[in-house]
């Protein structure tokens, strides 16, 4: 078979194949748009007081500990039901999310788990895990490139209206109160 014969029939089996695989992975077709189908929340923030120079951390005395705010900014984000919230993830947080009614009382901190891959420092890293209610758990920044490991974003959908509590799960910020709510409307 000549060349040029080979990539006409390569090109036509592909355009004959294209419809097929879109049928295999066929989307929602409710798409969600406007000011509401998507709301930013900052879930801690890098301090610029006193001046802090991320760019080369490994220059004493590296990223310090104080560095990071450990607020959900807005603390409560609206959307739409069905919307999503991209959380910008700053610093050591474990992003935890609770089903609409949950309130922080309700989490029980005393149920911990050590976090797969932290150092072992002079302090165990651990994660509260408790799973009554919970409907989101994000990732282990342990789990990830060093260089990513503390800044990432993690984009969640929320299909059912109602507000949702949203916690750091990292055992010390959750200790701190670390939180917020997305209200989901309908």
């Amino acid at each position: 078979m000549r060349r040029r014969n080979f990539v006409a029939s390569v090109l036509a089996g592909g355009v004959v194949a294209a419809p097929t695989l879109m049928a295999d992975h066929e989307h929602d077709k409710d798409e969600i748009s406007g000011p509401q189908a998507n709301a930013t929340v900052a879930f801690g923030q890098w301090k610029t007081d006193p001046p802090l120079n991320r760019f080369n951390p490994q220059t004493p005395p590296g990223v310090p500990i104080t560095a990071n705010n450990h607020h959900q900014q807005p603390f409560e984000a609206q959307i739409k039901a069905g919307g999503s919230v991209s959380f910008i993830i700053s610093g050591l947080h474990i992003l935890g999310i609770y089903a609409p009614g949950t309130e922080f009382e309700d989490i029980n901190g005393s149920l911990t788990i050590p976090i797969p891959g932290a150092p072992v420092p002079a302090f165990p890293f651990l994660a509260v895990d408790d799973p009554v209610h919970r409907v989101y758990w994000g990732l282990n920044p342990f789990t990830l490139a060093p260089a990513s490991a503390q800044d990432r974003i993690e984009a969640v959908t929320f299909s059912s209206p109602g507000t949702y509590l949203v916690v750091c799960t990292f055992l010390p910020h959750f200790q701190d109160k670390m939180h917020g709510y997305v209200k989901v409307l309908k």
